[in-house]
């Protein structure tokens, strides 16, 4: 049996092989051709190929002494000062391997950095550019301190398009031998939202089941709702039909295992895609804030969003 991670077996190897990032993958090409790749700093969602783009553009520059000229590390795992004055400073000193004009090192996560970290790094960058180039990779560009920012090439990577996930998700299940219907894949791109890393792992968990998957096998495996029986409970709550509004609740979060925070979540997705009156939309947007915000505090998820829905139908 199979058991490697799809996500990991059909990620790109080269700069090329990337799919949806096509002026971020532009950039670094030239970049590669040239030999002359500068400090960057690769800013996006997760499961948006920025450690797939930075790892290939690797590959490309150094080829078989890839090993010896690259390496990663996750700074959510060591957030600290000690991993920049010790791994960070070891591996940027030393000189390349090989005909390599220099190493690469990158710092996945970074904006998990503390203030004091990032201003090492920042010193770091200075003394050893000759050496050593450093390719940062974060969810937000704001938590990066400006006099890094400053020092780098900033790629900003977009989440992807549903067409760039459906046609890769075809593809995987076609090599895999899985059968996929049209709505399993609409189902996969809803749930992931973009995110191509989100929506492999969940094709992959779906086809341990064995059968066709289908809309139901995806959200019966990932434990959201499927959103047509969301927008069904919030337009019974708006036309006050209350009780039907709260068996739809019921049967969410009790029988089919949605989480009250899940459930939020994506109530405040398909209000914001509602065509409710803007100022109306705004109240209830607000609401469901104010519900999410006490069930992360403790407050029991099922009591809030049934006042929440309450607050829909007045």
């Amino acid at each position: 049996m199979d058991v490697d991670l799809w996500t990991e077996k059909y990620r790109p190897r080269t700069l090329n092989d990337i799919i949806g990032q096509e002026p971020v993958v532009d950039r670094l090409v030239r970049f590669v051709k040239a030999r002359a790749v500068p400090h960057c700093l690769f800013a996006g969602p997760p499961g948006t190929s920025k450690t797939t783009a930075v790892v290939a553009m690797a590959r490309d520059l150094f080829g078989e002494s890839f090993d010896r000229n690259f390496m990663e590390l996750n700074a959510s795992d060591e957030r600290g000062i000690d991993v920049v004055r010790n791994q960070i400073k070891n591996f940027a000193r030393a000189m390349p391997a090989g005909d390599a004009p220099f190493r690469i090192l990158a710092l996945d996560e970074a904006d998990h950095l503390t203030g004091d970290a990032q201003h090492a790094l920042r010193r770091t960058m200075e003394s050893y550019a000759a050496s050593c180039r450093m390719i940062l990779l974060c969810n937000y560009s704001s938590r990066i301190i400006p006099p890094i920012q400053s020092r780098c090439a900033i790629f900003k990577f977009a989440r992807l398009s549903d067409e760039a996930i459906s046609g890769r998700l075809k593809y995987i299940a076609k090599a895999e031998g899985v059968k996929l219907s049209t709505k399993g894949i609409d189902a996969i791109l809803y749930l992931s939202n973009g995110d191509m890393r989100a929506a492999i792992n969940l094709l992959q968990a779906s086809s341990s089941t064995g059968e066709k998957i289908t809309d139901d096998v995806i959200y019966a495996i990932s434990g959201r709702a499927d959103p047509e029986r969301i927008r069904s409970m919030l337009s019974a709550s708006q036309e006050k039909r209350y009780h039907e509004a709260l068996d739809i609740l019921k049967d969410l979060t009790y029988y089919q295992g949605v989480s009250p925070v899940d459930l939020v979540r994506q109530i405040h997705r398909e209000v914001l895609s509602s065509e409710l009156p803007e100022q109306r939309k705004m109240n209830v947007l607000e609401r469901t804030a104010e519900a999410e915000f006490r069930i992360s505090e403790g407050a029991d998820g099922e009591i809030q969003l049934a006042a929440l829905l309450a607050f829909m139908g007045l």
